[in-house]
């Protein structure tokens, strides 16, 4: 298994049908174009392929941004085909793309994800170590995919500060040197820090029966469904609620000075539940 740069039309082409394959878009309108591919390569995005032999496998791709003046990299997609999933391959490509970064003198990366996606929480906040200030609404609108289709496409941004003592902890061997503090390693999650939300399991699904959204402490947890692109896609309007649930709780805390600093499976067998910790207040 490799991981390379992309330059060529050939390798773009390549990249556009995994979106399709790993997305299902029926709208092509959804997809990253090869003119897109071309430009942005020229002028600082980073779009890496893993590949088994001569297959490509899974692809990473990130933008050239700035962000309150400072260049920042966006990763716009990430994508791994079905059969290489849950192998390690997605993190070894942000851990490539997060090398390339570093090397061109970067401390911020971000990208969104949604919220309710479990497998993708853990990833980015146990793996990779990022932190969420910023719950968008609909960020997208209307996608083709089936992995989207039926709710609005609300998001997290993730900050992924590629070289706090937090990221260069966790990452351990894979990281470079810390250079600037910028935040400390978040405390494990309180026992009896209190969940938010009221959730009821019937057997197949989670569902969310009640949302608080009146809670002070210095820390708070939100639970959400596991399997929650499957929910969508049998149970839609289950799906549904949980997003509007999610927009309630999220928007309300996120907005009212918490940071979302982790998340752990259960503990039931099919939940997941997010730390949110209050923000220093500034000064």
């Amino acid at each position: 298994m490799t991981i390379r740069p992309l330059h060529t039309i050939d390798e773009f082409r390549q990249v556009l049908a995994l979106e399709k394959a790993i997305w299902g878009y029926e709208d092509s309108d959804d997809a990253v174009g090869i003119p897109v591919f071309v430009i942005t390569v020229k002028r600082g995005g980073i779009l890496l392929g893993a590949f088994d032999g001569d297959r490509m496998i899974g692809f990473v791709y990130s933008l050239a941004g700035l962000k309150h003046g400072a260049p920042t990299q966006w990763s716009h997609m990430l994508g791994v085909v079905a059969q290489y999933r849950a192998t390690g391959i997605g993190r070894e490509l942000k851990l490539e793309q997060r090398r390339i970064a570093v090397e061109m003198g970067l401390d911020l990366m971000e990208w969104t994800y949604d919220p309710l996606v479990a497998v993708n929480a853990h990833l980015n906040f146990n793996r990779l170590g990022v932190v969420v200030d910023d719950y968008v609404l609909n960020v997208y609108g209307d996608s083709s995919s089936p992995l989207h289709k039926g709710t609005p496409t609300d998001r997290f941004i993730a900050q992924w500060w590629m070289r706090s003592p937090q990221v260069v902890e966790l990452l351990g061997a894979h990281a470079v040197p810390s250079a600037t503090p910028h935040r400390r390693t978040p405390e494990p999650m309180k026992g009896d820090a209190p969940v938010v939300n009221t959730v009821a399991d019937n057997g197949t699904w989670l569902a969310c029966t009640g949302v608080d959204l009146t809670c002070v402490e210095a820390e708070l947890a939100i639970a959400i469904p596991s399997g929650y692109n499957e929910m969508l896609e049998r149970e839609p309007e289950l799906g549904h609620d949980w997003r509007m649930a999610s927009r309630q709780l999220f928007g309300r805390y996120l907005n009212g000075g918490y940071r979302v600093t982790g998340f752990a499976f259960g503990p039931g067998p099919r939940e997941g539940r997010y730390r949110l910790t209050r923000r220093p207040a500034p000064g």
